[in-house]
């Protein structure tokens, strides 16, 4: 008999069949003396559609809602239905007697694979293929060491009911919300909470208002201090108080009452779970957090360079600690060789740091893998995100930075200064960084970014000062800064919304739905978004109440939890926001209208955005109209002011007008009013039919009959 090995993609279960021996390929599977491996496309089965339960659901109708069937069904998706026959039919053959589940090992990969065997009706045994890498040692070892498959039932009971509740209460909530306010509006259990925090931090930036203050910084000799109030704040906002000041101590003798020196011990960072390196990968590189994501599955399933992506942890299994040294020996190349090799030619100190079985689930942290790297086969993109994990990886076997802290507090009369001074002792891990003392602190306060540590004199208590000019330096209070990616990261995993898996994907889903857009690093509420925080129920606004969802599903994974009262939650929940919605009096107002009309029905046309750019689109439902947003030049130019007219579409068809002087002119059948790119749209549009011309004067004809047909 032969063992089934299903895969989550083509390319796992090539390298799978390529390690386990099997050479025999064929259009959906690969099959050799032993095993037969195929793959899934991702999800090839998913949760049924409602209009799937009655047709009448087809149609989205309020009072419809909420759509809550007792039973979930599932059902083939139709993209990628080919392959699921394929898969089909290889569980059915006589001499399949065993499946091997080799899909990712998280809580999706099991779900998909689960999904497919209950379709197919998989009534043999089966194990789990539970690997972190993807290196040949890793698939030989796993192989080795199949885990029964039972084992993983609860993690499949959890993923099986954050599907359910996904489905729940987003589509109920979306279908309410869409149909109610006429507008295409999405919300769901993590994303809308998600869309809340961003817009509480705009609310807190509209209602800040910023005041002038100023700061005094004393000149005593040998070094700097700055004023500080009791409470130890350094701004002052009243001018003639700093007048006062200014003229109270300039020229005064003060005493060093205070010199406070502590040596600072500072461990190396722990290994990389997959949110940390979204965070350092957007504030160093800017990437966004599914760009890494992207990059990173690249590096792991292509390059095979680093471990299993979506992990939480930041610890490895002491298992690992034999294969330490010789993951050091596969980065000890060019830029790493000076840091990795030292490190080589001793014993690693392994610590609690490094090494913890009570903290790692599902899988260890991000580090590399054996497999040797060739640099120059990376792209930069892929060079960038493995510096960081392989200089992380290095630096856990350095030793604590030490450093003195030097803080120095100066009498003069009864105001106090201050000024802090560091000197650096041992560099240790921040040697794997070239020494970098910078911080990347999102939350450091407005009064630690003007007053930076800097190399202080050796002085000593009592030793007396002369105030020999003061310094004022005028500022502005800043209002709290919209979150970057990797904040709003950190305030995700801080609520437990989401998982490190599905973060990304969530705050792209956000943004291409048009209710928050990138601007540089910042994330901003749109219009929309705006709007649709308020339609939202309030419950559904705060993470509070998905972060007690996501606990619950892991206390499920961990045989805690049961799906049942879980579920029976979720489906009063649901019920409960769809009222919400159906008694809603507000209105909803489309924040992209145009000042375009639409040709055929003259609605305001609105302004979206897609993969290629922005486009105007019809918001009647029967209408339909759709084109670019961009501006379309004619060669014709203004006869007023000389600039190239816009060529334009109204119901008489097309014209051309100069925006500035508002001059309006129809096109006439000479060619060459009309550029070559704009003819080339014209003869795609009209010229499809034999019996239409192709030169420019039959196009715009077409154009006009079109029109007035």
């Amino acid at each position: 008999m032969k063992t089934l090995v299903l895969a989550e993609k083509p390319s796992v279960a090539r390298e799978i069949a390529r390690v386990m021996g099997a050479r025999d390929k064929h259009k959906s599977y690969i099959e050799g003396p032993k095993y037969i491996v195929t793959w899934a496309l991702g999800h090839l089965v998913g949760l049924a559609e409602p209009e799937d339960y009655d047709k009448k659901y087809a149609t989205w109708n309020l009072e419809d809602l909420p759509i809550l069937p007792e039973r979930t069904k599932l059902k083939v998706l139709r993209e990628t239905n080919h392959q699921y026959k394929a898969v089909q039919q290889l569980m059915k053959r006589q001499d399949v007697g065993e499946l091997v589940i080799a899909t990712d090992a998280a809580r999706e990969g099991e779900l998909l694979a689960r999904w497919i065997m209950q379709m197919a009706q998989w009534k043999k045994p089966f194990k789990r293929l539970w690997i972190s890498s993807q290196t040949d040692k890793a698939i030989k070892d796993g192989f080795a060491s199949l885990k029964p498959g039972s084992q993983f039932d609860r993690l499949y009971e959890s993923a099986r009911c954050r599907a359910e509740a996904d489905w729940m209460i987003g589509l109920n909530v979306t279908r309410a919300l869409t149909v109610r306010f006429n507008a295409q509006l999405s919300a769901g259990r993590v994303q809308t909470p998600t869309l809340g925090m961003i817009m509480d931090r705009e609310n807190e930036i509209n209602g800040f208002r910023s005041q002038e203050y100023e700061t005094l910084t004393a000149d005593l000799g040998g070094f700097q201090a700055v004023w500080r109030a009791s409470g130890g704040d350094s701004r002052i906002f009243d001018p003639q108080e700093m007048q006062q000041l200014k003229q109270r101590i300039e020229g005064r003798k003060g005493t060093i009452s205070q010199v406070k020196k502590s040596e600072k011990v500072e461990p190396h960072p722990l290994a990389y779970d997959l949110t940390e390196l979204q965070r350092d990968a957007n504030r160093k590189y800017g990437f966004s957090a599914k760009q890494t994501s992207n990059v990173l599955q690249r590096l792991y399933e292509q390059h095979k360079l680093v471990t299993y992506p979506r992990t939480d942890s930041r610890y490895l299994t002491s298992d690992m600690v034999g294969t330490l040294k010789e993951r050091l020996e596969s980065v000890a190349i060019g830029p790493y060789a000076s840091i990795a090799r030292p490190l080589l030619r001793k014993n690693l100190n392994i610590t609690k740091r490094i090494v913890d079985d009570s903290k790692v689930t599902d899988h260890h942290a991000i580090i590399p893998t054996e497999q040797t790297v060739l640099l120059n086969q990376l792209s930069p993109e892929e060079r960038k995100l493995y510096d960081l994990i392989v200089r992380r990886f290095i630096s856990l076997f350095y030793p604590a930075a030490r450093y003195d802290s030097v803080a120095i507090t100066v009498q003069v009369g009864n105001d106090s200064f201050h000024a802090k001074g560091t000197t650096v002792k041992d560099s240790g891990w921040r040697e794997v960084y070239g020494g970098d003392y910078s911080d990347d602190d999102d939350d450091r306060t407005e009064d630690d970014a003007n007053h930076e540590p800097v190399l202080l004199p050796d002085v000593q208590q009592g030793q007396s000062v002369t105030v020999q000019r003061c310094h004022v330096k005028s500022g502005r209070t800043m209002p709290p800064k919209r979150y970057t990616e990797a904040a709003l990261l950190s305030q995700m995993e801080k609520h437990g919304l989401g998982t490190p898996a599905t973060r990304a994907d969530l705050i792209e889903k956000l943004v291409n739905s048009d209710t928050i857009d990138r601007q540089g690093n910042s994330m901003h509420p749109t219009g929309k978004g705006k709007q649709l925080i308020e339609l939202a129920a309030p419950q559904l606004r705060t993470p509070e109440l998905t972060a007690r969802w996501e606990a619950e599903l892991e206390r499920i994974a961990r045989g805690q939890g049961k799906p049942g009262p879980f579920l029976d939650s979720i489906r009063s929940m649901a019920k409960e926001l769809v009222s919400t919605v159906k008694g809603s009096k507000a209105e909803y107002k489309p924040h992209n209208v145009s000042n375009s009309h639409c040709p055929d029905c003259n609605a305001r046309l609105l302004e979206k955005k897609g993969k290629r750019g922005k486009f105007l689109v019809c918001p009647t439902e029967d209408c339909g109209y759709r084109r670019s947003a961009e501006k379309r030049l004619s060669n014709r130019r203004c006869a007023q002011c000389h600039k190239k007219m816009e060529i334009k579409e109204g119901k008489a068809g097309l014209y051309v007008q100069c925006l500035p002087c508002g001059i309006t002119e129809t096109l006439d059948k000479d060619k060459k009013h009309v550029n070559k790119r704009e003819q080339q749209k014209l003869v795609k549009q009209y010229a499809k039919q034999e019996s239409i011309g192709s030169n420019l004067g039959d196009l715009l004809k077409a154009a006009m009959e079109k029109k007035e047909n």
